[in-house]
């Protein structure tokens, strides 16, 4: 028999795939012997069955039967008795983290009839009445469908009928009646009533869970995190306490360190007289954690106790949910906190200066994407006014963009190609795809651990909420800020999210504290740690790795920062780039040659050009080795647009001008050179084997660079790529002429000019051939953009803002194959060539030079299929060391290196 529910006294946190995180979470706490109020977890198990089938799995109502029996029992109440309920809360849990999935449902087992009983034996009939609408709105909109809307629209119009400015000054007779219009909105919107069976309102509850699986909001947050779509969610069930009892009681979210910046120290927020939802949701804007400790000084231990317990157990940052029931501290929830990337690189330190972590284990913890995000530019605020107001800074980060006030627009903006601010009161799971879309959300209630700002956290968004002097009016689309400045949608404005600032108009932009210290080692504005933090992981990432980390640089400058960024060479130098600009004359003189001598002619001056490209890269580089390819694209890229070319030929003849020789020219060579598929026509080594004395010019100039920098007491160390091959034969005539070339030169300058010649892996038969074109090479390495295209039919200039979009949404892609390397199908092909080539050529030298090298996903499989190195924009040098470091760890115990 399948077993589908478990008591928290029976799990553990290991058990997080079948309990999920939340259960997992609970049981660990029960465990631990803090105060956790009793409970049982559904399993992600029966969630599946349920969606398979469409039905609840044979068995499991017994059980959670027999479970809510024992609670019962030990309370001495049934659920939702008259007299003296028992009610329970209903949670979603899945394995990850998902602020997408269903909200929680609260009170379950409050009727008309034990409404009256709550309100006699907690001696409050307001608390009794906020308890149940509490329910019924929450039950209405998550388990029966309503629009949240239409209960938020009866709320507010009852405060601003009692002219009161929270639902804390609302009487029990006013939340009374507010419970009876809430009835008739479901039975309105629905066509049923708020069912009276507290079995049923578990039953159903417990079941909206699973369908919540499915919701579009989890479904777009499970896209763009790169969640499975079958793992399905737990349900956590657990007898309630009450926050909402008076100014003994409160609910609050706690962190064991900033989440924000890492620093120790107890961070989080409080709010009296309240249940969890409302600090979550930022309903009504809460006090400091600290403030906990004037207001219930008992507590306030007890809970710095807790929290030191579960941060040494879990040996990382602990996001914490409490609630204080007349004095009585109870812990609902823990689980290692969402952190913004500066925090996790402070945290991951600090723990292993602490000695709960080992260095392998804190470089575990890190990530390139988060180091990329350290590398973004922040605000120049020096010449910039004083901000049109503050709030707490959230989530870090400087980011631009129009004010919107709704999901949809961002949503609707974003996808025209416009960066989009999410400016809200506060926001609710339904503003997911609007923060999604947005460069930065901005909310005027909440703190740090709002839903704003734990959402934010977690997608790496910019986000300063409770910006409390910013009064936001969502249905007339603008904002105010105190000074009387009205920012309407559409405008313009920038969010800072580490200083918590937002300004009107665009903040110009300075080089981040990270990219200062890469650059040149400085170190001037690390108060916070933050660079020495990101020095170790990347030292560690640099002691452990294997895959050595190169550069695509095209010129010195390129190079040069990419060396001090930590690149162990250049991977990859596109010859053609050189060709750009005013040298674009000169190719199209060696496409217009009418015989051998004018192509020799136009050939000969453009050595000299390459030449000194190639000794400012050999120098930026020395002692390094660059991968030089030959000439790639097609031909006509170097020449104008046929369609423009034409339109000013027939212009000039229809004013009775004659057109320029040379542009009649250039049409005959635009229309002889014209293809209907050129990526796939005349180009790479195709072009070297057509075009008489291209080859010969490119490896001469760079045998000379060679030549020129060995005088010079440097050590050049250049290889020569051949690109597109799909034949042995082909790269067999090319590597002779290659050959050639540099024997000619080594006798002319009497200094030996040896330069490995290998081939660029971008075609798939060339995968397939591998071990017959590894007789010609000495090095492969893998061209994965061209690659991706050729093994799945995609033009990627045509594909990606055609039809992307729409297979992203359909679940056929989970990442586009362009930023993340489709392992099944370009990652066999890559592993193929890495074996048949290794052992037609043992210790061939074999690497990747697509963007794919600098994807931290990507770099992970590199390592695993026995890649020597990757090479990557110099931007993402830094990313590659970091994730070829962390891939090297992956399947050890990291725990056991210090």
């Amino acid at each position: 028999m399948v077993r589908y529910v478990y008591d928290f006294a029976e799990g553990s946190r290991d058990m997080a795939g079948l309990l999920g995180g939340k259960g997992s979470n609970l049981a660990e706490m029960t465990r631990l012997g803090l105060p956790v109020p009793p409970g049982f977890t559904v399993t992600t198990e029966a969630c599946r069955a349920y969606l398979d089938t469409g039905g609840e799995p044979a068995g499991m109502w017994q059980e959670v039967s027999a479970h809510l029996t024992a609670i019962e029992t030990a309370a001495g109440r049934p659920l939702g008795q008259p007299e003296d309920p028992l009610l329970v809360s209903v949670r979603s849990g899945a394995r990850f983290s998902m602020p997408g999935m269903m909200e929680t449902i609260l009170d379950i087992g409050l009727t008309d009839e034990s409404v009256l009983g709550l309100a006699k034996v907690s001696g409050s009939e307001r608390f009794a009445w906020d308890s149940y609408r509490r329910l019924v709105q929450m039950f209405g909109s998550t388990v029966m469908g309503v629009d949240s809307t239409h209960f938020e629209h009866a709320l507010t119009a009852l405060k601003e009928l009692r002219e009161v400015p929270d639902d804390v000054h609302l009487t029990a007779d006013d939340l009374a009646g507010l419970v009876e219009t809430y009835k008739e909105l479901i039975r309105r919107e629905t066509g049923e009533h708020f069912p009276q069976s507290p079995a049923e309102q578990l039953r159903r509850a417990v079941l909206a869970v699973f369908e919540s699986w499915n919701g579009e909001r989890a479904r777009l947050y499970r896209r763009r995190e790169h969640i499975a779509d079958d793992l399905g969610t737990a349900v956590t069930v657990q007898r309630m306490v009450f926050g909402n009892l008076g100014s003994d009681s409160g609910s609050g979210v706690a962190f064991t360190r900033d989440p924000a910046t890492g620093r120790p120290g107890m961070y989080g927020d409080y709010l009296p007289d309240a249940q969890g939802e409302d600090v979550v949701a930022g309903i009504r804007n809460t006090v400091p954690l600290t403030e906990l400790e004037r207001l219930d000084p008992a507590s306030h231990t007890r809970l710095r106790a807790h929290m030191e317990t579960l941060e040494r157990h879990y040996r990382d940052l602990c996001d914490i949910e409490f609630t204080i029931e007349r004095g009585t501290l109870w812990m609902l929830q823990t689980r290692v906190g969402k952190r913004t990337a500066e925090a996790a690189f402070a945290i991951a330190a600090a723990l292993v200066d602490e000695g709960l972590i080992t260095s392998d284990e804190a470089l575990a913890r890190v990530g390139g994407e988060q180091l990329a995000r350290l590398m973004f530019p922040r605000f120049d605020t020096s010449g910039t006014g004083a901000p049109l107001a503050r709030g707490i800074p959230a989530s870090p980060g400087a980011a631009v963009g129009a004010a919107v006030f709704d999901s949809s627009s961002a949503v609707r903006r974003a996808a025209a190609g416009e960066k989009v601010v999410l400016v809200r009161q506060e926001t609710t799971p339904d503003d997911l795809p609007g923060m999604l879309a947005a460069q930065a959300v901005l909310t005027s209630r909440g703190g740090k651990t709002s839903h704003a700002a734990v959402v934010a956290r977690g997608m790496g968004k910019v986000c300063v909420c409770g910006a409390e002097a910013l009064t936001v009016d969502t249905g007339a689309r603008r904002c105010t800020a105190p000074d009387g400045t009205v920012v309407e949608e559409g405008t313009v404005v920038s969010v800072d999210g580490s200083a918590g600032a937002v300004y009107a108009g665009t903040v110009p932009l300075t080089d981040s504290a990270v990219i200062r210290y890469l650059e040149d080692g400085s170190t001037d504005e690390d108060a916070n740690g933050l660079v020495a933090a990101v020095a170790r992981a990347l030292y560690r990432a640099d002691t452990v790795r294997r895959l050595e980390v190169r550069a695509n640089a095209d010129t010195p400058e390129d190079a040069a920062r990419a060396r001090r960024f930590g690149a162990q060479g250049v991977g990859l130098c596109r010859t053609e780039h050189m060709f750009l600009g005013e040298r674009r004359k000169l190719v199209e003189a060696m496409i217009l040659a009418r015989d051998e001598a004018e192509r020799d002619q136009a050939l000969g001056a453009l050595l000299p050009l390459q030449r000194q490209d190639f000794i400012g890269i050999l120098e930026a580089m020395d002692g390094l080795p660059v991968t030089i390819r030959l000439i790639d694209p097609p031909l006509h890229e170097f020449l104008p647009d046929r369609t423009e070319l034409a339109v000013r030929i027939a212009t000039a003849e229809a004013r009775g001008a004659v057109p320029g020789p040379h542009d009649a020219d250039l049409l005959d060579a635009v229309n002889r050179t014209h293809e209907e598929n050129p990526m796939l026509g005349l180009r790479g080594v195709r072009l070297g084997l057509v075009v008489p004395g291209l080859v010969a010019m490119q490896v001469r100039a760079v045998a000379e660079a060679v030549v020129e920098r060995t005088k010079a007491g440097g050590s050049p160390q250049a290889e020569i790529m051949v690109p597109l091959v799909g034949a042995v034969e082909e790269l067999r005539i090319e590597r002779e002429e290659v050959e050639r070339v540099l024997a000619e030169v080594s006798r002319e300058s009497g200094v030996p000019v040896r330069c490995p010649v290998g081939t660029m892996i971008e075609l798939p038969r060339a995968a397939l051939t591998a071990g017959r074109i590894a007789a010609e090479a000495e090095f492969f390495s893998f061209g994965t953009n061209d690659l991706t295209q050729t093994t799945w039919g995609f033009s990627r200039d045509d594909v990606e803002a055609a039809f992307f979009s729409a297979y992203l949404d359909k679940g056929i892609f989970a990442t586009s194959p362009f930023e993340t390397l489709d392992r099944d199908g370009v990652g066999r092909l890559v592993r193929i060539a890495v074996d048949e080539g290794r052992a037609a050529r043992p210790g061939l030298k074999i690497g990747v030079c697509g963007e794919h090298g600098g994807d931290p996903d990507s770099v992970h499989f590199f390592h695993s299929a026995g890649l020597d190195y990757v090479s990557c924009s110099p931007f993402r040098v830094p990313v590659a060391r970091l994730e070829a470091g962390r891939a090297a760890l992956e399947g050890t115990d990291v725990s056991d290196s210090r």
